[in-house]
C-alpha cells in the first residue's frame, strides 16, 4: 500500500504533507491552473479531508517502487456521490512530485468546487502561515 494512502486512511495530514516534495505540482478537478509547493497542496488537502464525507480508497494501481500511482476512490460532497482518483508521481527521494485528482460526475465536482470555493481564503491564509 503506498505510504500516501496509508496517511489519507488513519486521516494523517501531517504524514500526507511530509510526504509531499517542496516543489510539488497539484492538479485540481475545478480549477484550471494548478498550484505548486508543498504548503498550499498540503492546505487544500487538509480542507478536502473536511469536505469529503464517506471517503474510501477502493483500489491502488502501480507496482511497487515505481514512480507512478493511481489510487481510485470514493466519497460524498455536498449530498452528491462521486467517484475519483489520485494520480501520483514520485520524485528519486520517494516524495510526491505530482498530485493530479480527477473526480466524476459533473454534478459532483460542482459541489466540490463550491465547498472547496467557500474555504479558499482559509486555505490560502493556511498556505501563508497566517
Amino acid at each position: 500500500m503506498h505510504p500516501f494512502r496509508q496517511a489519507v486512511e488513519r486521516k494523517d495530514m501531517d504524514a500526507v504533507a511530509a510526504l509531499l516534495a517542496d516543489d510539488v505540482v497539484f492538479t485540481s478537478p475545478v480549477v484550471f491552473k494548478p498550484y505548486t509547493g508543498k504548503a498550499i497542496t498540503a492546505a487544500i488537502l487538509r480542507a478536502v479531508a473536511e469536505v469529503f464525507e464517506d471517503f474510501a480508497y477502493e483500489r491502488e494501481i502501480g507496482a511497487p517502487g515505481a514512480r507512478d500511482h493511481a489510487l481510485v476512490f470514493t466519497a460524498t460532497v455536498g449530498g452528491k456521490q462521486l467517484q475519483g482518483c489520485d494520480f501520483l508521481r514520485v520524485d528519486e527521494a520517494g516524495k510526491i512530485e505530482e498530485l493530479m485528482v480527477m473526480v466524476r460526475p459533473l454534478s459532483a465536482a460542482n459541489a466540490l468546487a463550491e465547498a472547496m470555493g467557500a474555504r479558499f481564503d482559509a486555505i490560502a491564509r493556511e498556505a501563508a502561515g497566517t
